[in-house]
């Protein structure tokens, strides 16, 4: 292609929000058939794991031929220190150039963007490569599907004009338990709904912290298996939950949320 070739679009695809779990939602369930058309058509891809978007496109094939095969889809990943630290380009994030993982698109070719579950880039790595591709005078393109934290937070009953995501908690007991208490106390101050999330395997652990660290009156709500026939979604204050304390499931993603 010539030095004048516009650059092509850059897709974000979201993901079935059932990566991980037992059970799978059919995809013309959780998807509008325009993103998985769209998807179908691409053959150009950043990823954060090749064998999961692979096992995805082969599920997006059996509703909508692929432009190519599996085999000739253009895939590259995301660098693994993204995955750990993140890349949005805050303290402690990884310094990641993606203007490599965009060659294609500056050579004309339309792209596609995805994450293991959701919408890319939101709870998920990837905005290094919305900023180039916006750098490179691309055009981006945010396709439909869910999103786990706002379909939690409409379901939660707390505040959803107010409210902040703060990704995951510290691991090491007492570090989580300030941050519990931060959190409450910023929630109960301002009314702003507070959501973050948690490695399924550590559900049982954040949840009881919650339980411990929590103001009796304070809401917690707990969304996990969003989409999928299994859906659970609880708010409750805290002290009814001491009373019936069932903690969520270690092997489902989850999504927590705290407010007045």
């Amino acid at each position: 292609m010539s030095a004048n070739t516009p650059p092509g679009t850059l897709y974000l695809v979201p993901a079935p929000l059932d990566f991980g779990c037992d059970a799978q939602a059919p995809l013309s369930e959780v998807l509008p058939e325009g993103t998985l058309r769209q998807a179908a058509r691409l053959t150009h891809w950043v990823c954060e794991n090749a064998k999961s978007l692979r096992a995805y496109l082969k599920r997006i094939e059996a509703l909508h031929p692929l432009a190519a095969p599996l085999q000739q889809q253009h895939i590259a990943e995301l660098p693994r220190a993204i995955h750990k630290k993140g890349d949005h380009g805050g303290p402690g994030s990884a310094q990641a150039d993606a203007s490599a993982l965009l060659a294609p698109l500056r050579a004309g070719h339309d792209m596609g963007l995805a994450s293991e579950a959701g919408m890319p880039a939101v709870a998920d790595p990837g905005s290094s490569v919305v900023r180039a591709a916006h750098d490179a005078g691309a055009r981006v393109v945010p396709l439909v599907g869910p999103v786990s934290l706002l379909l939690a937070l409409a379901a939660s009953g707390l505040n959803g004009q107010n409210f902040a995501f703060v990704g995951y908690l510290p691991q090491e007991a007492a570090a989580r338990a300030q941050r519990i208490r931060e959190l409450e106390a910023l929630a109960l101050r301002t009314g702003q709904s507070q959501l973050f999330i948690e490695t399924p395997y550590r559900n049982p652990a954040l949840w009881q912290a919650l339980l411990e660290q929590l103001r009796p009156d304070t809401r917690l709500a707990v969304a996990q298996g969003l989409t999928l026939a299994q859906a659970r979604v609880q708010s409750r204050r805290v002290q009814h939950w001491r009373a019936d304390a069932q903690p969520p499931d270690r092997q489902v993603p989850a999504v927590f949320a705290i407010g007045a």
